[in-house]
Formats: structure tokens, sequence, C-alpha cells
């Protein structure tokens, strides 16, 4: 039995999305200077400076961008960013990830940067899945999803043929 996917969003829609996120995230941030927008490798770190870019096109907000490792298989593992805690100190961080699934890896990562004094804290998905095992949300989503926990979101950011299927 083959298996068939259905693209939820094109390469159109998805910087559609992206660039209403990014004005979502400055009307968060207005009274800002700077902010930090965090992405977790691999795609949500490429979300995130794509986020970055419109960020810094609409807004006159400096924005930091940091990578943030994780270890989805085991994510209670030591998280490594490439920014040092005291860059992201008292500062607005928001957290990218490309899809919400269960919330284990955005819990986690929250919870590694709530480590530090933060002036805000908020979190940005390119689709938002409605399963989640832990009491997490994505403030800034492009789209939201309910889906049956036999299908699966794959996003694919390459810059030339990007899209989201539901497999």
């Amino acid at each position: 039995m083959s298996v068939t996917a259905t693209v939820i969003l094109t390469q159109t829609e998805i910087v559609y999305k992206i660039r209403r996120m990014a004005f979502q995230i400055y009307e968060t941030n207005a009274s800002e200077k700077e902010i930090v927008i965090a992405g977790i490798a691999d795609n949500g770190f490429i979300l995130a400076k794509r986020l970055k870019t419109w960020v810094e096109k609409i807004a006159p907000i400096t924005v930091h961008l940091c990578e943030v490792t994780i270890d989805k298989e085991h994510p209670r593992a030591p998280i490594k960013t490439s920014l040092s805690a005291s860059e992201y100190a008292e500062k607005s961080v928001v957290l990218v990830d490309d899809v919400l699934h269960s919330g284990t890896t955005l819990i986690y990562g929250v919870r590694h940067f709530l480590s530090e004094p933060l002036t805000q804290f908020k979190t940005a998905v390119l689709v938002d899945r409605n399963h989640k095992k832990y009491p997490i949300k994505a403030d800034f989503k492009g789209i939201s999803l309910s889906t049956s926990l036999n299908e699966n979101i794959k996003v694919y950011l390459d810059g030339t043929n990007d899209r989201a299927l539901l497999e």
C-alpha cells in the first residue's frame, strides 16, 4: 500500500504565513529594542532565519538569531544554543520550530531558556498539529491542523520547493 501525501502548504502560502507571523512577533514586541529568535535545528532554525529577515524588514528592532540543538530522541539531554545565556538574558525570546507534534521538543526548549530571566517568552511554529502531551501552545502559528495520530506532517524548507505535507 503506497502512502499518499497531501500538500497542506505551498511555497507561496509558507511565505505568506511567515510574513504574517513576523508582523505578529513585531506587534507583541513593539516596545522592545532587541529580541532573540531562537530556532530549533534543523527546520525550526531555517524558519527562524526567515522570520528574522521579515521582522528586520518591517520593524526597527535588533533581532538576534540563535540556533537551538535538542536531541529529539532524548530531549532531557543537555541543550546547546549558539548564543550564551548572557546574550539572551533580560530579552524577549521567541522559540521557533517547524511543527508542534506532541510538544516534547518545544517544552524542553522552553525549560532551557527559562533558566535565565527573560522580559518575555513566546513560541512560534509553522504547523500546529493539536496533539499535545504537554501543556504547551504556539503563540504564533502559520496553520493549525487537527490530524489523526496515524498521520504525519512533514515540512520541507529547501528554498526552492518549500511545502508542508500531510502523510
